[in-house]
């Protein structure tokens, strides 16, 4: 709900605008848009705050105020520099409201309009401060999307980004809507145009052309029609004349026409912080200390404060401050909720669900479609037969689930389909769908993935997205009757199979872990294949004390298995840190282990290989079921040639030794 200012200052009230909304009293206006009005108000202690105020017609709309409601928590979890803090907000009052701390100045189209580009340092200040907002925003799982100058306030102590999540309220698009196209021409991404899609990579889109445009007073592409506009931003380069060379060249890496080409927010923030210690550098008087300016934006920064006798004289510097931390931390506790958990990574497992489930909560299945139910230890493509009241879910019981019915499940099964798909495809680049049923008498929810296989990691991360959404949902409709959600690959229509179960509102951290239900031999997993470009992935070393200390005690305990008792290091079969090693590859959630023999024979190599298979097999299933952070799913094993090249032997999932 962005506040058409006209120059920042408030503006008198107008009859029928409210005294007080919540602890705030109003004392005018700053501005309206077309889903509401904001406000000018104090708290008690004189703190200036901006309530903005939703229009009663969109208030009586309870699809409207549900979407604005789960934004208000969204927000609520943002924090950082540049940013208005959210200090209060009441989206269930006759009229919803929100209240942000108030950023006095003009938006950066009224300055540009008013002064002019800008220069120097306050530019190179403002391409800094605004990519560290988004970096914060996107930090918290939140996509802006409409990152325009109408939404950046220049205020006397720098940049200010506004309506983090809560335009995704006020445009009624807080989760995807087919044939709904979002955003202002000129701002919009080349894949918003051809295909709808939203993320942070279109926020960074959006963030070049504003620091283009705040240089320059242009449209990197141009004004016009908005076909016109569309066709330039998909085909044309960008006009990045008159903008200084090293943020060029920031600028247009943002700029490229693919999103997986464009840096993340914090990529750019730290690439811009550096640009402007070196722009301030060089313009620091002889002999001075360049560490001195710690804040570089706020240093750098050149915008005059405006002063406003609408406002009453401000509190002082102790109690505002304050008055701004118990508000934030009043805001986020009331409203948060399970969001909060998302920071809770050390979480411990939770306790299985109360009705028997053959997967603890939290647990995955990493069983694919591709193999099913055959004699023990094999799967062949038929599910295993069930009745609809079976304790444990299985595809039986997902056949009979039903599609959304009502306000909450509604709401509840775009929140999935927006957050898994946004979530996942964002960070593993993987383009699945989504489909949600809710069963009310067994208190579960169902997603069915289809699409392309989903390797056991992705799993895992729908399973994390999954768990996180429900339980804000269940925070926002109380009376939400699930508490179980279950996951089922139906990327293979003949063959679907159940990969994932667990109790979203017991796993107050979200915790993944892997359990396989099915076994295989060991020898390979169907789904998923390693590679040499995962292989040199995972000779890179790791900093992660996680990853150090199971491949440290893997690798050891591999040793002591396979060399037994004896001490002769020139015996071929002989292992050791010299030629032996574990690492991981991040983007295909699995852990590598290799030899260097080129002078085993075929039977040597079978019979290492079988060996190092059981030990990172049970090395992974040992991690994922210890209840923490762990995305590694998959091993590999290895043995490499007189050539350099390596032979992978065996690899699976950590669930095929769950026996």
């Amino acid at each position: 709900m962005s506040s058409a200012r006209s120059d920042g200052r408030v503006q008198p009230a107008r009859p029928g605008d409210p005294k007080r909304v919540g602890p705030y009293r109003i004392i005018g206006r700053l501005g309206s848009g077309g889903m509401g009005t904001v406000h000018a108000g104090l708290d008690p202690g004189g703190l200036r705050v901006a309530v903005k105020l939703v229009h009663a017609a969109h208030a009586a709309d309870a699809e409207f105020r549900a979407r604005f409601r789960r934004e208000v928590q969204l927000s609520a979890r943002v924090q950082g520099p540049c940013l208005m803090p959210l200090l209060a907000a009441d989206p269930d009052a006759d009229t919803p409201w929100l209240a942000t701390a108030y950023a006095p100045g003009l938006t950066l189209d009224r300055h540009l309009a008013a002064h002019g580009p800008l220069t120097g340092g306050t530019l190179y200040a403002f391409a800094a401060g605004t990519a560290q907002a988004l970096a914060a925003i996107h930090a918290a799982g939140v996509v802006h999307r409409d990152v325009k100058p109408q939404n950046v306030i220049l205020t006397p102590a720098g940049p200010r980004v506004l309506d983090f999540g809560i335009a995704r309220a006020a445009d009624g698009t807080s989760v995807t809507r087919t044939g709904v196209m979002t955003g202002t021409p000129g701002w919009i991404s080349p894949e918003h145009y051809r295909t709808g899609a939203v993320g942070p990579e279109g926020d960074m889109f959006a963030w070049a052309t504003l620091v283009a445009h705040a240089a320059t007073g242009r449209l990197p592409f141009g004004t016009g029609a908005p076909d016109v506009v569309a066709y330039r931003v998909m085909s044309a380069d960008p006009d990045l004349v008159g903008l200084p060379g090293e943020l060029r060249a920031v600028v247009g890496r943002a700029l490229a026409k693919a999103p997986e080409g464009r840096p993340a927010a914090r990529e750019i923030a730290e690439e811009c912080a550096g640009v402007l210690a070196a722009q301030a550098t060089r313009i620091l008087p002889s002999g001075a200390d360049p560490t001195l300016a710690v804040d570089r934006v706020g240093a750098e920064w050149d915008v005059p404060a405006a002063d406003d006798p609408m406002w009453r004289p401000p509190a002082r510097p102790g109690r505002r401050a304050i008055g701004i931390t118990l508000a934030t931390g009043a805001v986020i506790a009331g409203l948060a909720g399970g969001a909060l958990a998302l920071s809770a990574a050390d979480t411990p497992s939770p306790p299985a669900s109360g009705r028997p489930h053959g997967a603890a909560a939290g647990s995955a299945t990493t069983a694919t479609p591709s193999a099913g139910a055959g004699p023990a230890g094999t799967r062949t493509g038929r599910p295993e037969p069930a009745s609809a009241d079976s304790a444990e879910a299985t595809i039986v019981t997902w056949r009979t689930a039903r599609r959304a019915r009502g306000e909450a499940e509604l709401e509840t099964e775009t929140a999935l389909g927006h957050d898994v798909s946004l979530g996942v495809g964002s960070d593993y680049d993987y383009d699945g769908r989504y489909e949600v049923g809710f069963a009310p008498p067994r208190k579960e929810v169902y997603i069915a993935i289809s699409g392309a296989a989903p390797a056991p990691y992705i799993v895992q991360a729908v399973a994390k997205d999954a768990c996180t959404t429900l339980r804000m949902m269940a925070d926002i409709y109380a009376g939400l009757p699930y508490d179980e959600y279950v996951l089922v690959d139906a990327t293979s229509p003949a063959a679907p199979a159940v990969v994932w179960e667990g109790n979203f509102r017991t796993n107050a951290g979200c915790a993944t872990r892997v359990v396989d239900r099915d076994v295989t031999d060991g020898r390979q997993a169907p789904d998923w294949q390693p590679t040499e470009t995962g292989l040199e992935a995972a000779r890179i070393p790791s900093s992660d004390k996680a990853e150090i200390r199971v491949a440290t005690d893997a690798v050891h305990r591999l040793f002591g298995e396979w060399n037994g008792n004896s001490r002769l290091f020139h015996d071929a079969r002989y292992i050791s840190d010299e030629n032996t090693s574990i690492g991981f590859a991040p983007h295909e959630g699995a852990m590598y282990l290799w030899a260097t023999k080129p002078e085993w024979n075929r039977d040597t190599q079978e019979e290492w290989a079988k060996a190092a298979a059981d030990v990172a097999c049970r090395a992974l299933l040992t991690e994922s079921r210890a209840g923490k952070e762990w995305v590694y799913a998959q091993y590999a094993v290895a043995v490499i040639g007189d050539d350099g090249a390596p032979r992978f032997l065996r690899w699976g999932s950590a669930g095929t030794c769950a026996s």
